[in-house]
């Protein structure tokens, strides 16, 4: 990884902050691939139970693609960091997202947002899909946008390049909590620690098959049935329902 992401650990949280500030926290080659290697990480290991992802400064969250390194021809991505990549974008990451979104979110950062599951945002944020303006379009999640808001608003977005603030946002379904900038970290982490404490693939089996729902998956059932024969059959449910039993909290090994 590379001084342009900060990864530290909270308990069972992992936290990755865009450092880019000085180029508005804009997706690089290079920061592409820290990223890719923070999702390594939270799905290689057993410790992490949620993935909160952020950025530094009061401003920007992400502007998207470097068009500045985009226009001189930046080098590509290694297809394994892509794939990783991807699976945050896509919202296909094992563990929950929880986004606190700092500010302005366009473009490819408004993408990234598609594949969080908890969205916190700062009064101040605001969200948009700009590419039409520079000749391009939305090439990564933003065509899905339809999936999260109303279809005719994600086609507004999408065709007129503007923005709308985090109100609106919040009115559309896009964003769970609006709080003011000061409080954003703290709702953020807290409800990435009451996530985090519930049993490990519970959670997942949530997000995956929650995610298949809404985006119409024809093999839902299917993944429903076996995520059902493995979540049942696991320690954790032993683990859980002795726990309720003997009022106490659990002691999850996501087995």
């Amino acid at each position: 990884m590379t001084d342009d992401l900060i990864v530290e650990r909270d308990g069972n949280v992992l936290v990755a902050r865009i450092n880019r500030p000085e180029r508005k926290n804009s997706l690089s080659t290079a920061l592409l691939g820290s990223l890719a290697a923070a999702v390594t990480e939270a799905e290689s290991s057993d410790d992490i139970r949620v993935f909160l992802l952020t950025a530094t400064g009061d401003s920007t969250f992400c502007a998207g693609m470097d068009l500045k390194e985009f226009a001189a021809g930046g080098g590509g991505l290694d297809p394994a960091d892509l794939e990783a990549f991807n699976r945050l974008m896509y919202g296909r990451l094992e563990v929950p997202v929880v986004a606190a979104v700092n500010g302005t979110a366009v473009g490819g950062g408004l993408e990234l947002l598609h594949g969080c599951d908890v969205i916190v945002a700062a009064s101040t944020a605001r969200f948009g899909l700009p590419e039409v303006k520079r000749g391009l379009f939305p090439a990564g999640a933003g065509t899905l946008l339809g999936t999260r808001i109303p279809l005719v608003v994600a086609l507004e977005l999408n065709l007129t390049g503007d923005f709308i603030d985090a109100a609106r946002a919040y009115e559309l379904g896009l964003i769970n909590r609006v709080v003011e900038a000061a409080d954003l970290m703290s709702t953020a982490l807290d409800y990435a620690r009451r996530i985090a404490a519930n049993g490990p693939l519970g959670l997942r089996a949530v997000k995956e098959l929650v995610r298949a729902a809404a985006d119409g998956d024809a093999a839902i059932e299917a993944r429903r049935a076996e995520w059902q024969r493995r979540v049942f059959a696991s320690d954790d449910a032993r683990e859980g329902a002795t726990a309720f039993v003997e009022k106490r909290a659990p002691n999850w090994t996501g087995k």
